[in-house]
């Protein structure tokens, strides 16, 4: 039995920045680490990104290794007894502590049915996997048209691949870019070669001497040399709930990210937590919320009282186009688009009730606070207030 001042469950961005955020507080105490995955804490987007425009490799890593933590990896906790403050893991080890971090992330949705051998893109072992079939070449069926889909469709038709996208929804980014750049979306991609076959929703996966087969629900059959699925994620709640911990679509957590249990808290893409500007309990899957609300997790734990408020943004890249988000990009409401050149550059404000809830910066750069400082602003804002208004 190992005991440790702060142990951390999970191997990701928010488990390194955690740690980091403990440091500057407690340079000394033990910090022990448990994590799922083999690899030490990496940088996940350029798996997505960087890595398929030949980055170098060595780039990913957040070098926790330095920071004086105990890395146990390649095990999965199994157990956390609140009462014991213990927490077990498959390989019958016993660790005790006293505050603890749950930073569990999400595991991948998955196909109703499907061969062995479809990836299911999330972790540095998928892109290894992927990527060593790519340079091989080969045709490539993408299941989803969301984050994780658009950015490794972009990727293999960069490298030249032969790529084919399925999906349920009209339009690629269907769920939080508005239609009109939905429709450019899909054209634009396949003007870069990605066969687009939206309206799709795909059934069952095969193997096949030749690859795979993809069956959709409409009768259609595809035949590929792999099968790459982007799905989204599920957030990792087993052991909170097992635990007797309060879970809603995530751990649910305070201000200073503590769970319903004062010594234990989550951060990352597995908490739910209250965004003050907005007003709302979200969940938030991308880097910046990660690093940012692990640190500040690592804080509390290590006695900062200061609470959370950051409103977090996301980023993408897909081909010769970019953007940056902040706040909630919910196309079904009110959106005013500002467009320099059409769905070449400008920015999209998403509005509630004459407030501004979420801005698309769409190859518009260093204008995320600005955008932050709007969705402060209490309104009421029209169109004719908001176009012209960023670039600030």
């Amino acid at each position: 039995m190992t005991h440790y001042p702060y142990l951390i469950i999970g191997g990701g961005m928010a488990a390194d920045a955690a740690i980091r955020g403990i440091r500057e507080l407690d340079a000394d105490r033990p910090i022990g680490l448990i994590s799922a995955e083999p690899d030490a804490p990496y940088r996940r987007p350029p798996l997505s990104k960087g890595l398929w425009k030949d980055e170098e490799l060595d780039g990913i890593w957040c070098g926790t290794e330095g920071t004086g933590v105990d890395l146990h990896l390649g095990r999965r906790a199994t157990t956390i007894d609140l009462a014991g403050r213990r927490v077990l893991d498959d390989r019958g080890e016993t660790y005790t502590f006293d505050k603890l971090l749950l930073a569990t992330g999400g595991s991948p949705r998955r196909l109703p049915s499907g061969a062995e051998g479809v990836v299911y893109f999330r972790t540095l072992e998928d892109y290894r996997r992927l990527r060593a079939v790519a340079d091989k070449g080969g045709r490539f069926a993408v299941i989803g048209g969301g984050f994780i889909g658009s950015e490794i469709a972009a990727a293999l038709a960069l490298k030249g691949r032969e790529v084919v996208m399925l999906f349920p929804d009209d339009g690629i980014g269907a769920r939080i870019f508005p239609a009109d750049l939905v429709h450019f979306l899909v054209d634009y991609f396949r003007e870069k070669g990605v066969e687009v076959r939206s309206g799709q929703k795909v059934s069952n996966v095969l193997a096949d001497p030749a690859g795979f087969v993809v069956e959709t629900a409409d009768g259609g059959r595809l035949t590929v040399d792999s099968v790459v699925a982007g799905l989204g994620i599920i957030p990792e709640t087993q052991l909170a709930s097992a635990a007797g911990l309060e879970v809603d679509n995530g751990i649910l957590v305070d201000e200073r990210l503590r769970t319903s249990h004062p010594s234990v808290f989550a951060a990352g893409d597995v908490a739910r937590f209250t965004i003050p500007v907005l007003g709302t309990r979200l969940r938030f899957e991308h880097e910046d919320n990660s690093v940012t609300m692990g640190h500040a997790a690592g804080r509390s734990m290590a006695g900062d009282e200061s609470p959370y408020t950051h409103l977090p943004f996301f980023y993408s890249d897909l081909f010769d186009l970019g953007y940056e988000a902040v706040g909630q990009l919910d196309p079904r409401g009110e959106t005013v688009a500002d467009w320099k050149v059409p769905f070449r550059e400008g920015v999209v404000y998403y509005l509630a009730e004459g407030r501004v809830r979420g801005v698309l910066l769409w190859n518009v750069w260093g204008q995320v606070d600005a955008a932050r400082a709007l969705i402060a602003q209490p309104g009421p804002f029209g169109a004719a207030d908001l176009v012209g208004r960023l670039p600030a």
